[in-house]
């Protein structure tokens, strides 16, 4: 089983990682990360890099694709050469799956018109301008199809989609290999829990289409690149 992890510069790290710790374990499963070039790929605050060995010219079809999501998502979109890319191996795929606005990729390559899909809370509108309906769900499975909400929603994304490909007693004993068992110290992990002044915080760093780093407090949690 071949799957396929897409990294560009600027994605975040958990986006690609967390699924990565549950699929990367499944029966036969090989992994392969995979960027418009091949090389290191950084993340969205500069201070990680990923490799990736193949570029996306090297490969062509996969059994499950996942894109995970980023503060550079738009550049993504705004590359024929990439969008290109990921309709043609989407093709190939039994699955393709997304963390946070690795959905607004997958709708923007068309995959989810008149579909229902989530994504990060906050991008909402720009996934339901390209045709998708969203909602408020942790993930979306249409059987072909996985879009996740934000973040760390892709370990239970993960999870999810092992239950499925190897049944639910293996990715309960995943679950418990990586000791997945949260017990967050706030309960402001959803903006159905959070208070106003948070989700303000939040969405007043989060300016579509900006994927330009910024030091805090304009952005939570990223920084500048360290030299």
């Amino acid at each position: 089983m071949h799957i396929v992890i897409f990294l560009y510069d600027g994605f975040t790290t958990l986006d690609a990682i967390g699924p990565f710790e549950t699929l990367s374990r499944l029966p036969d499963a090989e992994v392969t990360f995979v960027a418009k070039e091949a090389g290191m790929v950084a993340n969205d605050n500069g201070l990680i890099d990923i490799y990736a060995p193949k570029s996306i010219d090297e490969v062509d079809s996969a059994d499950i694709l996942l894109v995970p999501g980023g503060f550079a998502d738009e550049a993504v979109r705004n590359d024929p050469h990439q969008m290109d890319w990921v309709r043609k191996i989407a093709k190939t795929t039994k699955i393709n799956a997304s963390v946070c606005t690795g959905s607004l990729i997958l709708a923007a390559a068309g995959l989810l018109d008149g579909k229902k899909a989530t994504t990060h809370w906050a991008r909402y509108d720009v996934l339901e301008s390209y045709g998708a309906t969203p909602v408020a769900e942790r993930w979306v499975d249409h059987g072909d199809i996985i879009t996740a909400a934000g973040v760390s929603a892709g370990i239970d994304m993960g999870l999810h989609l092992s239950a499925q490909i190897a049944g639910e007693d293996y990715a309960k004993a995943l679950q418990l290999a990586i000791e997945y068992a949260p017990e967050p110290p706030f309960n402001s992990g959803s903006v159905a829990t959070a208070a106003p002044e948070t989700i303000e915080l939040v969405a007043a760093t989060m300016d579509s289409g900006d994927a330009t780093p910024r030091p805090l407090p304009e952005r939570i949690g990223r920084v500048p690149r360290a030299h």
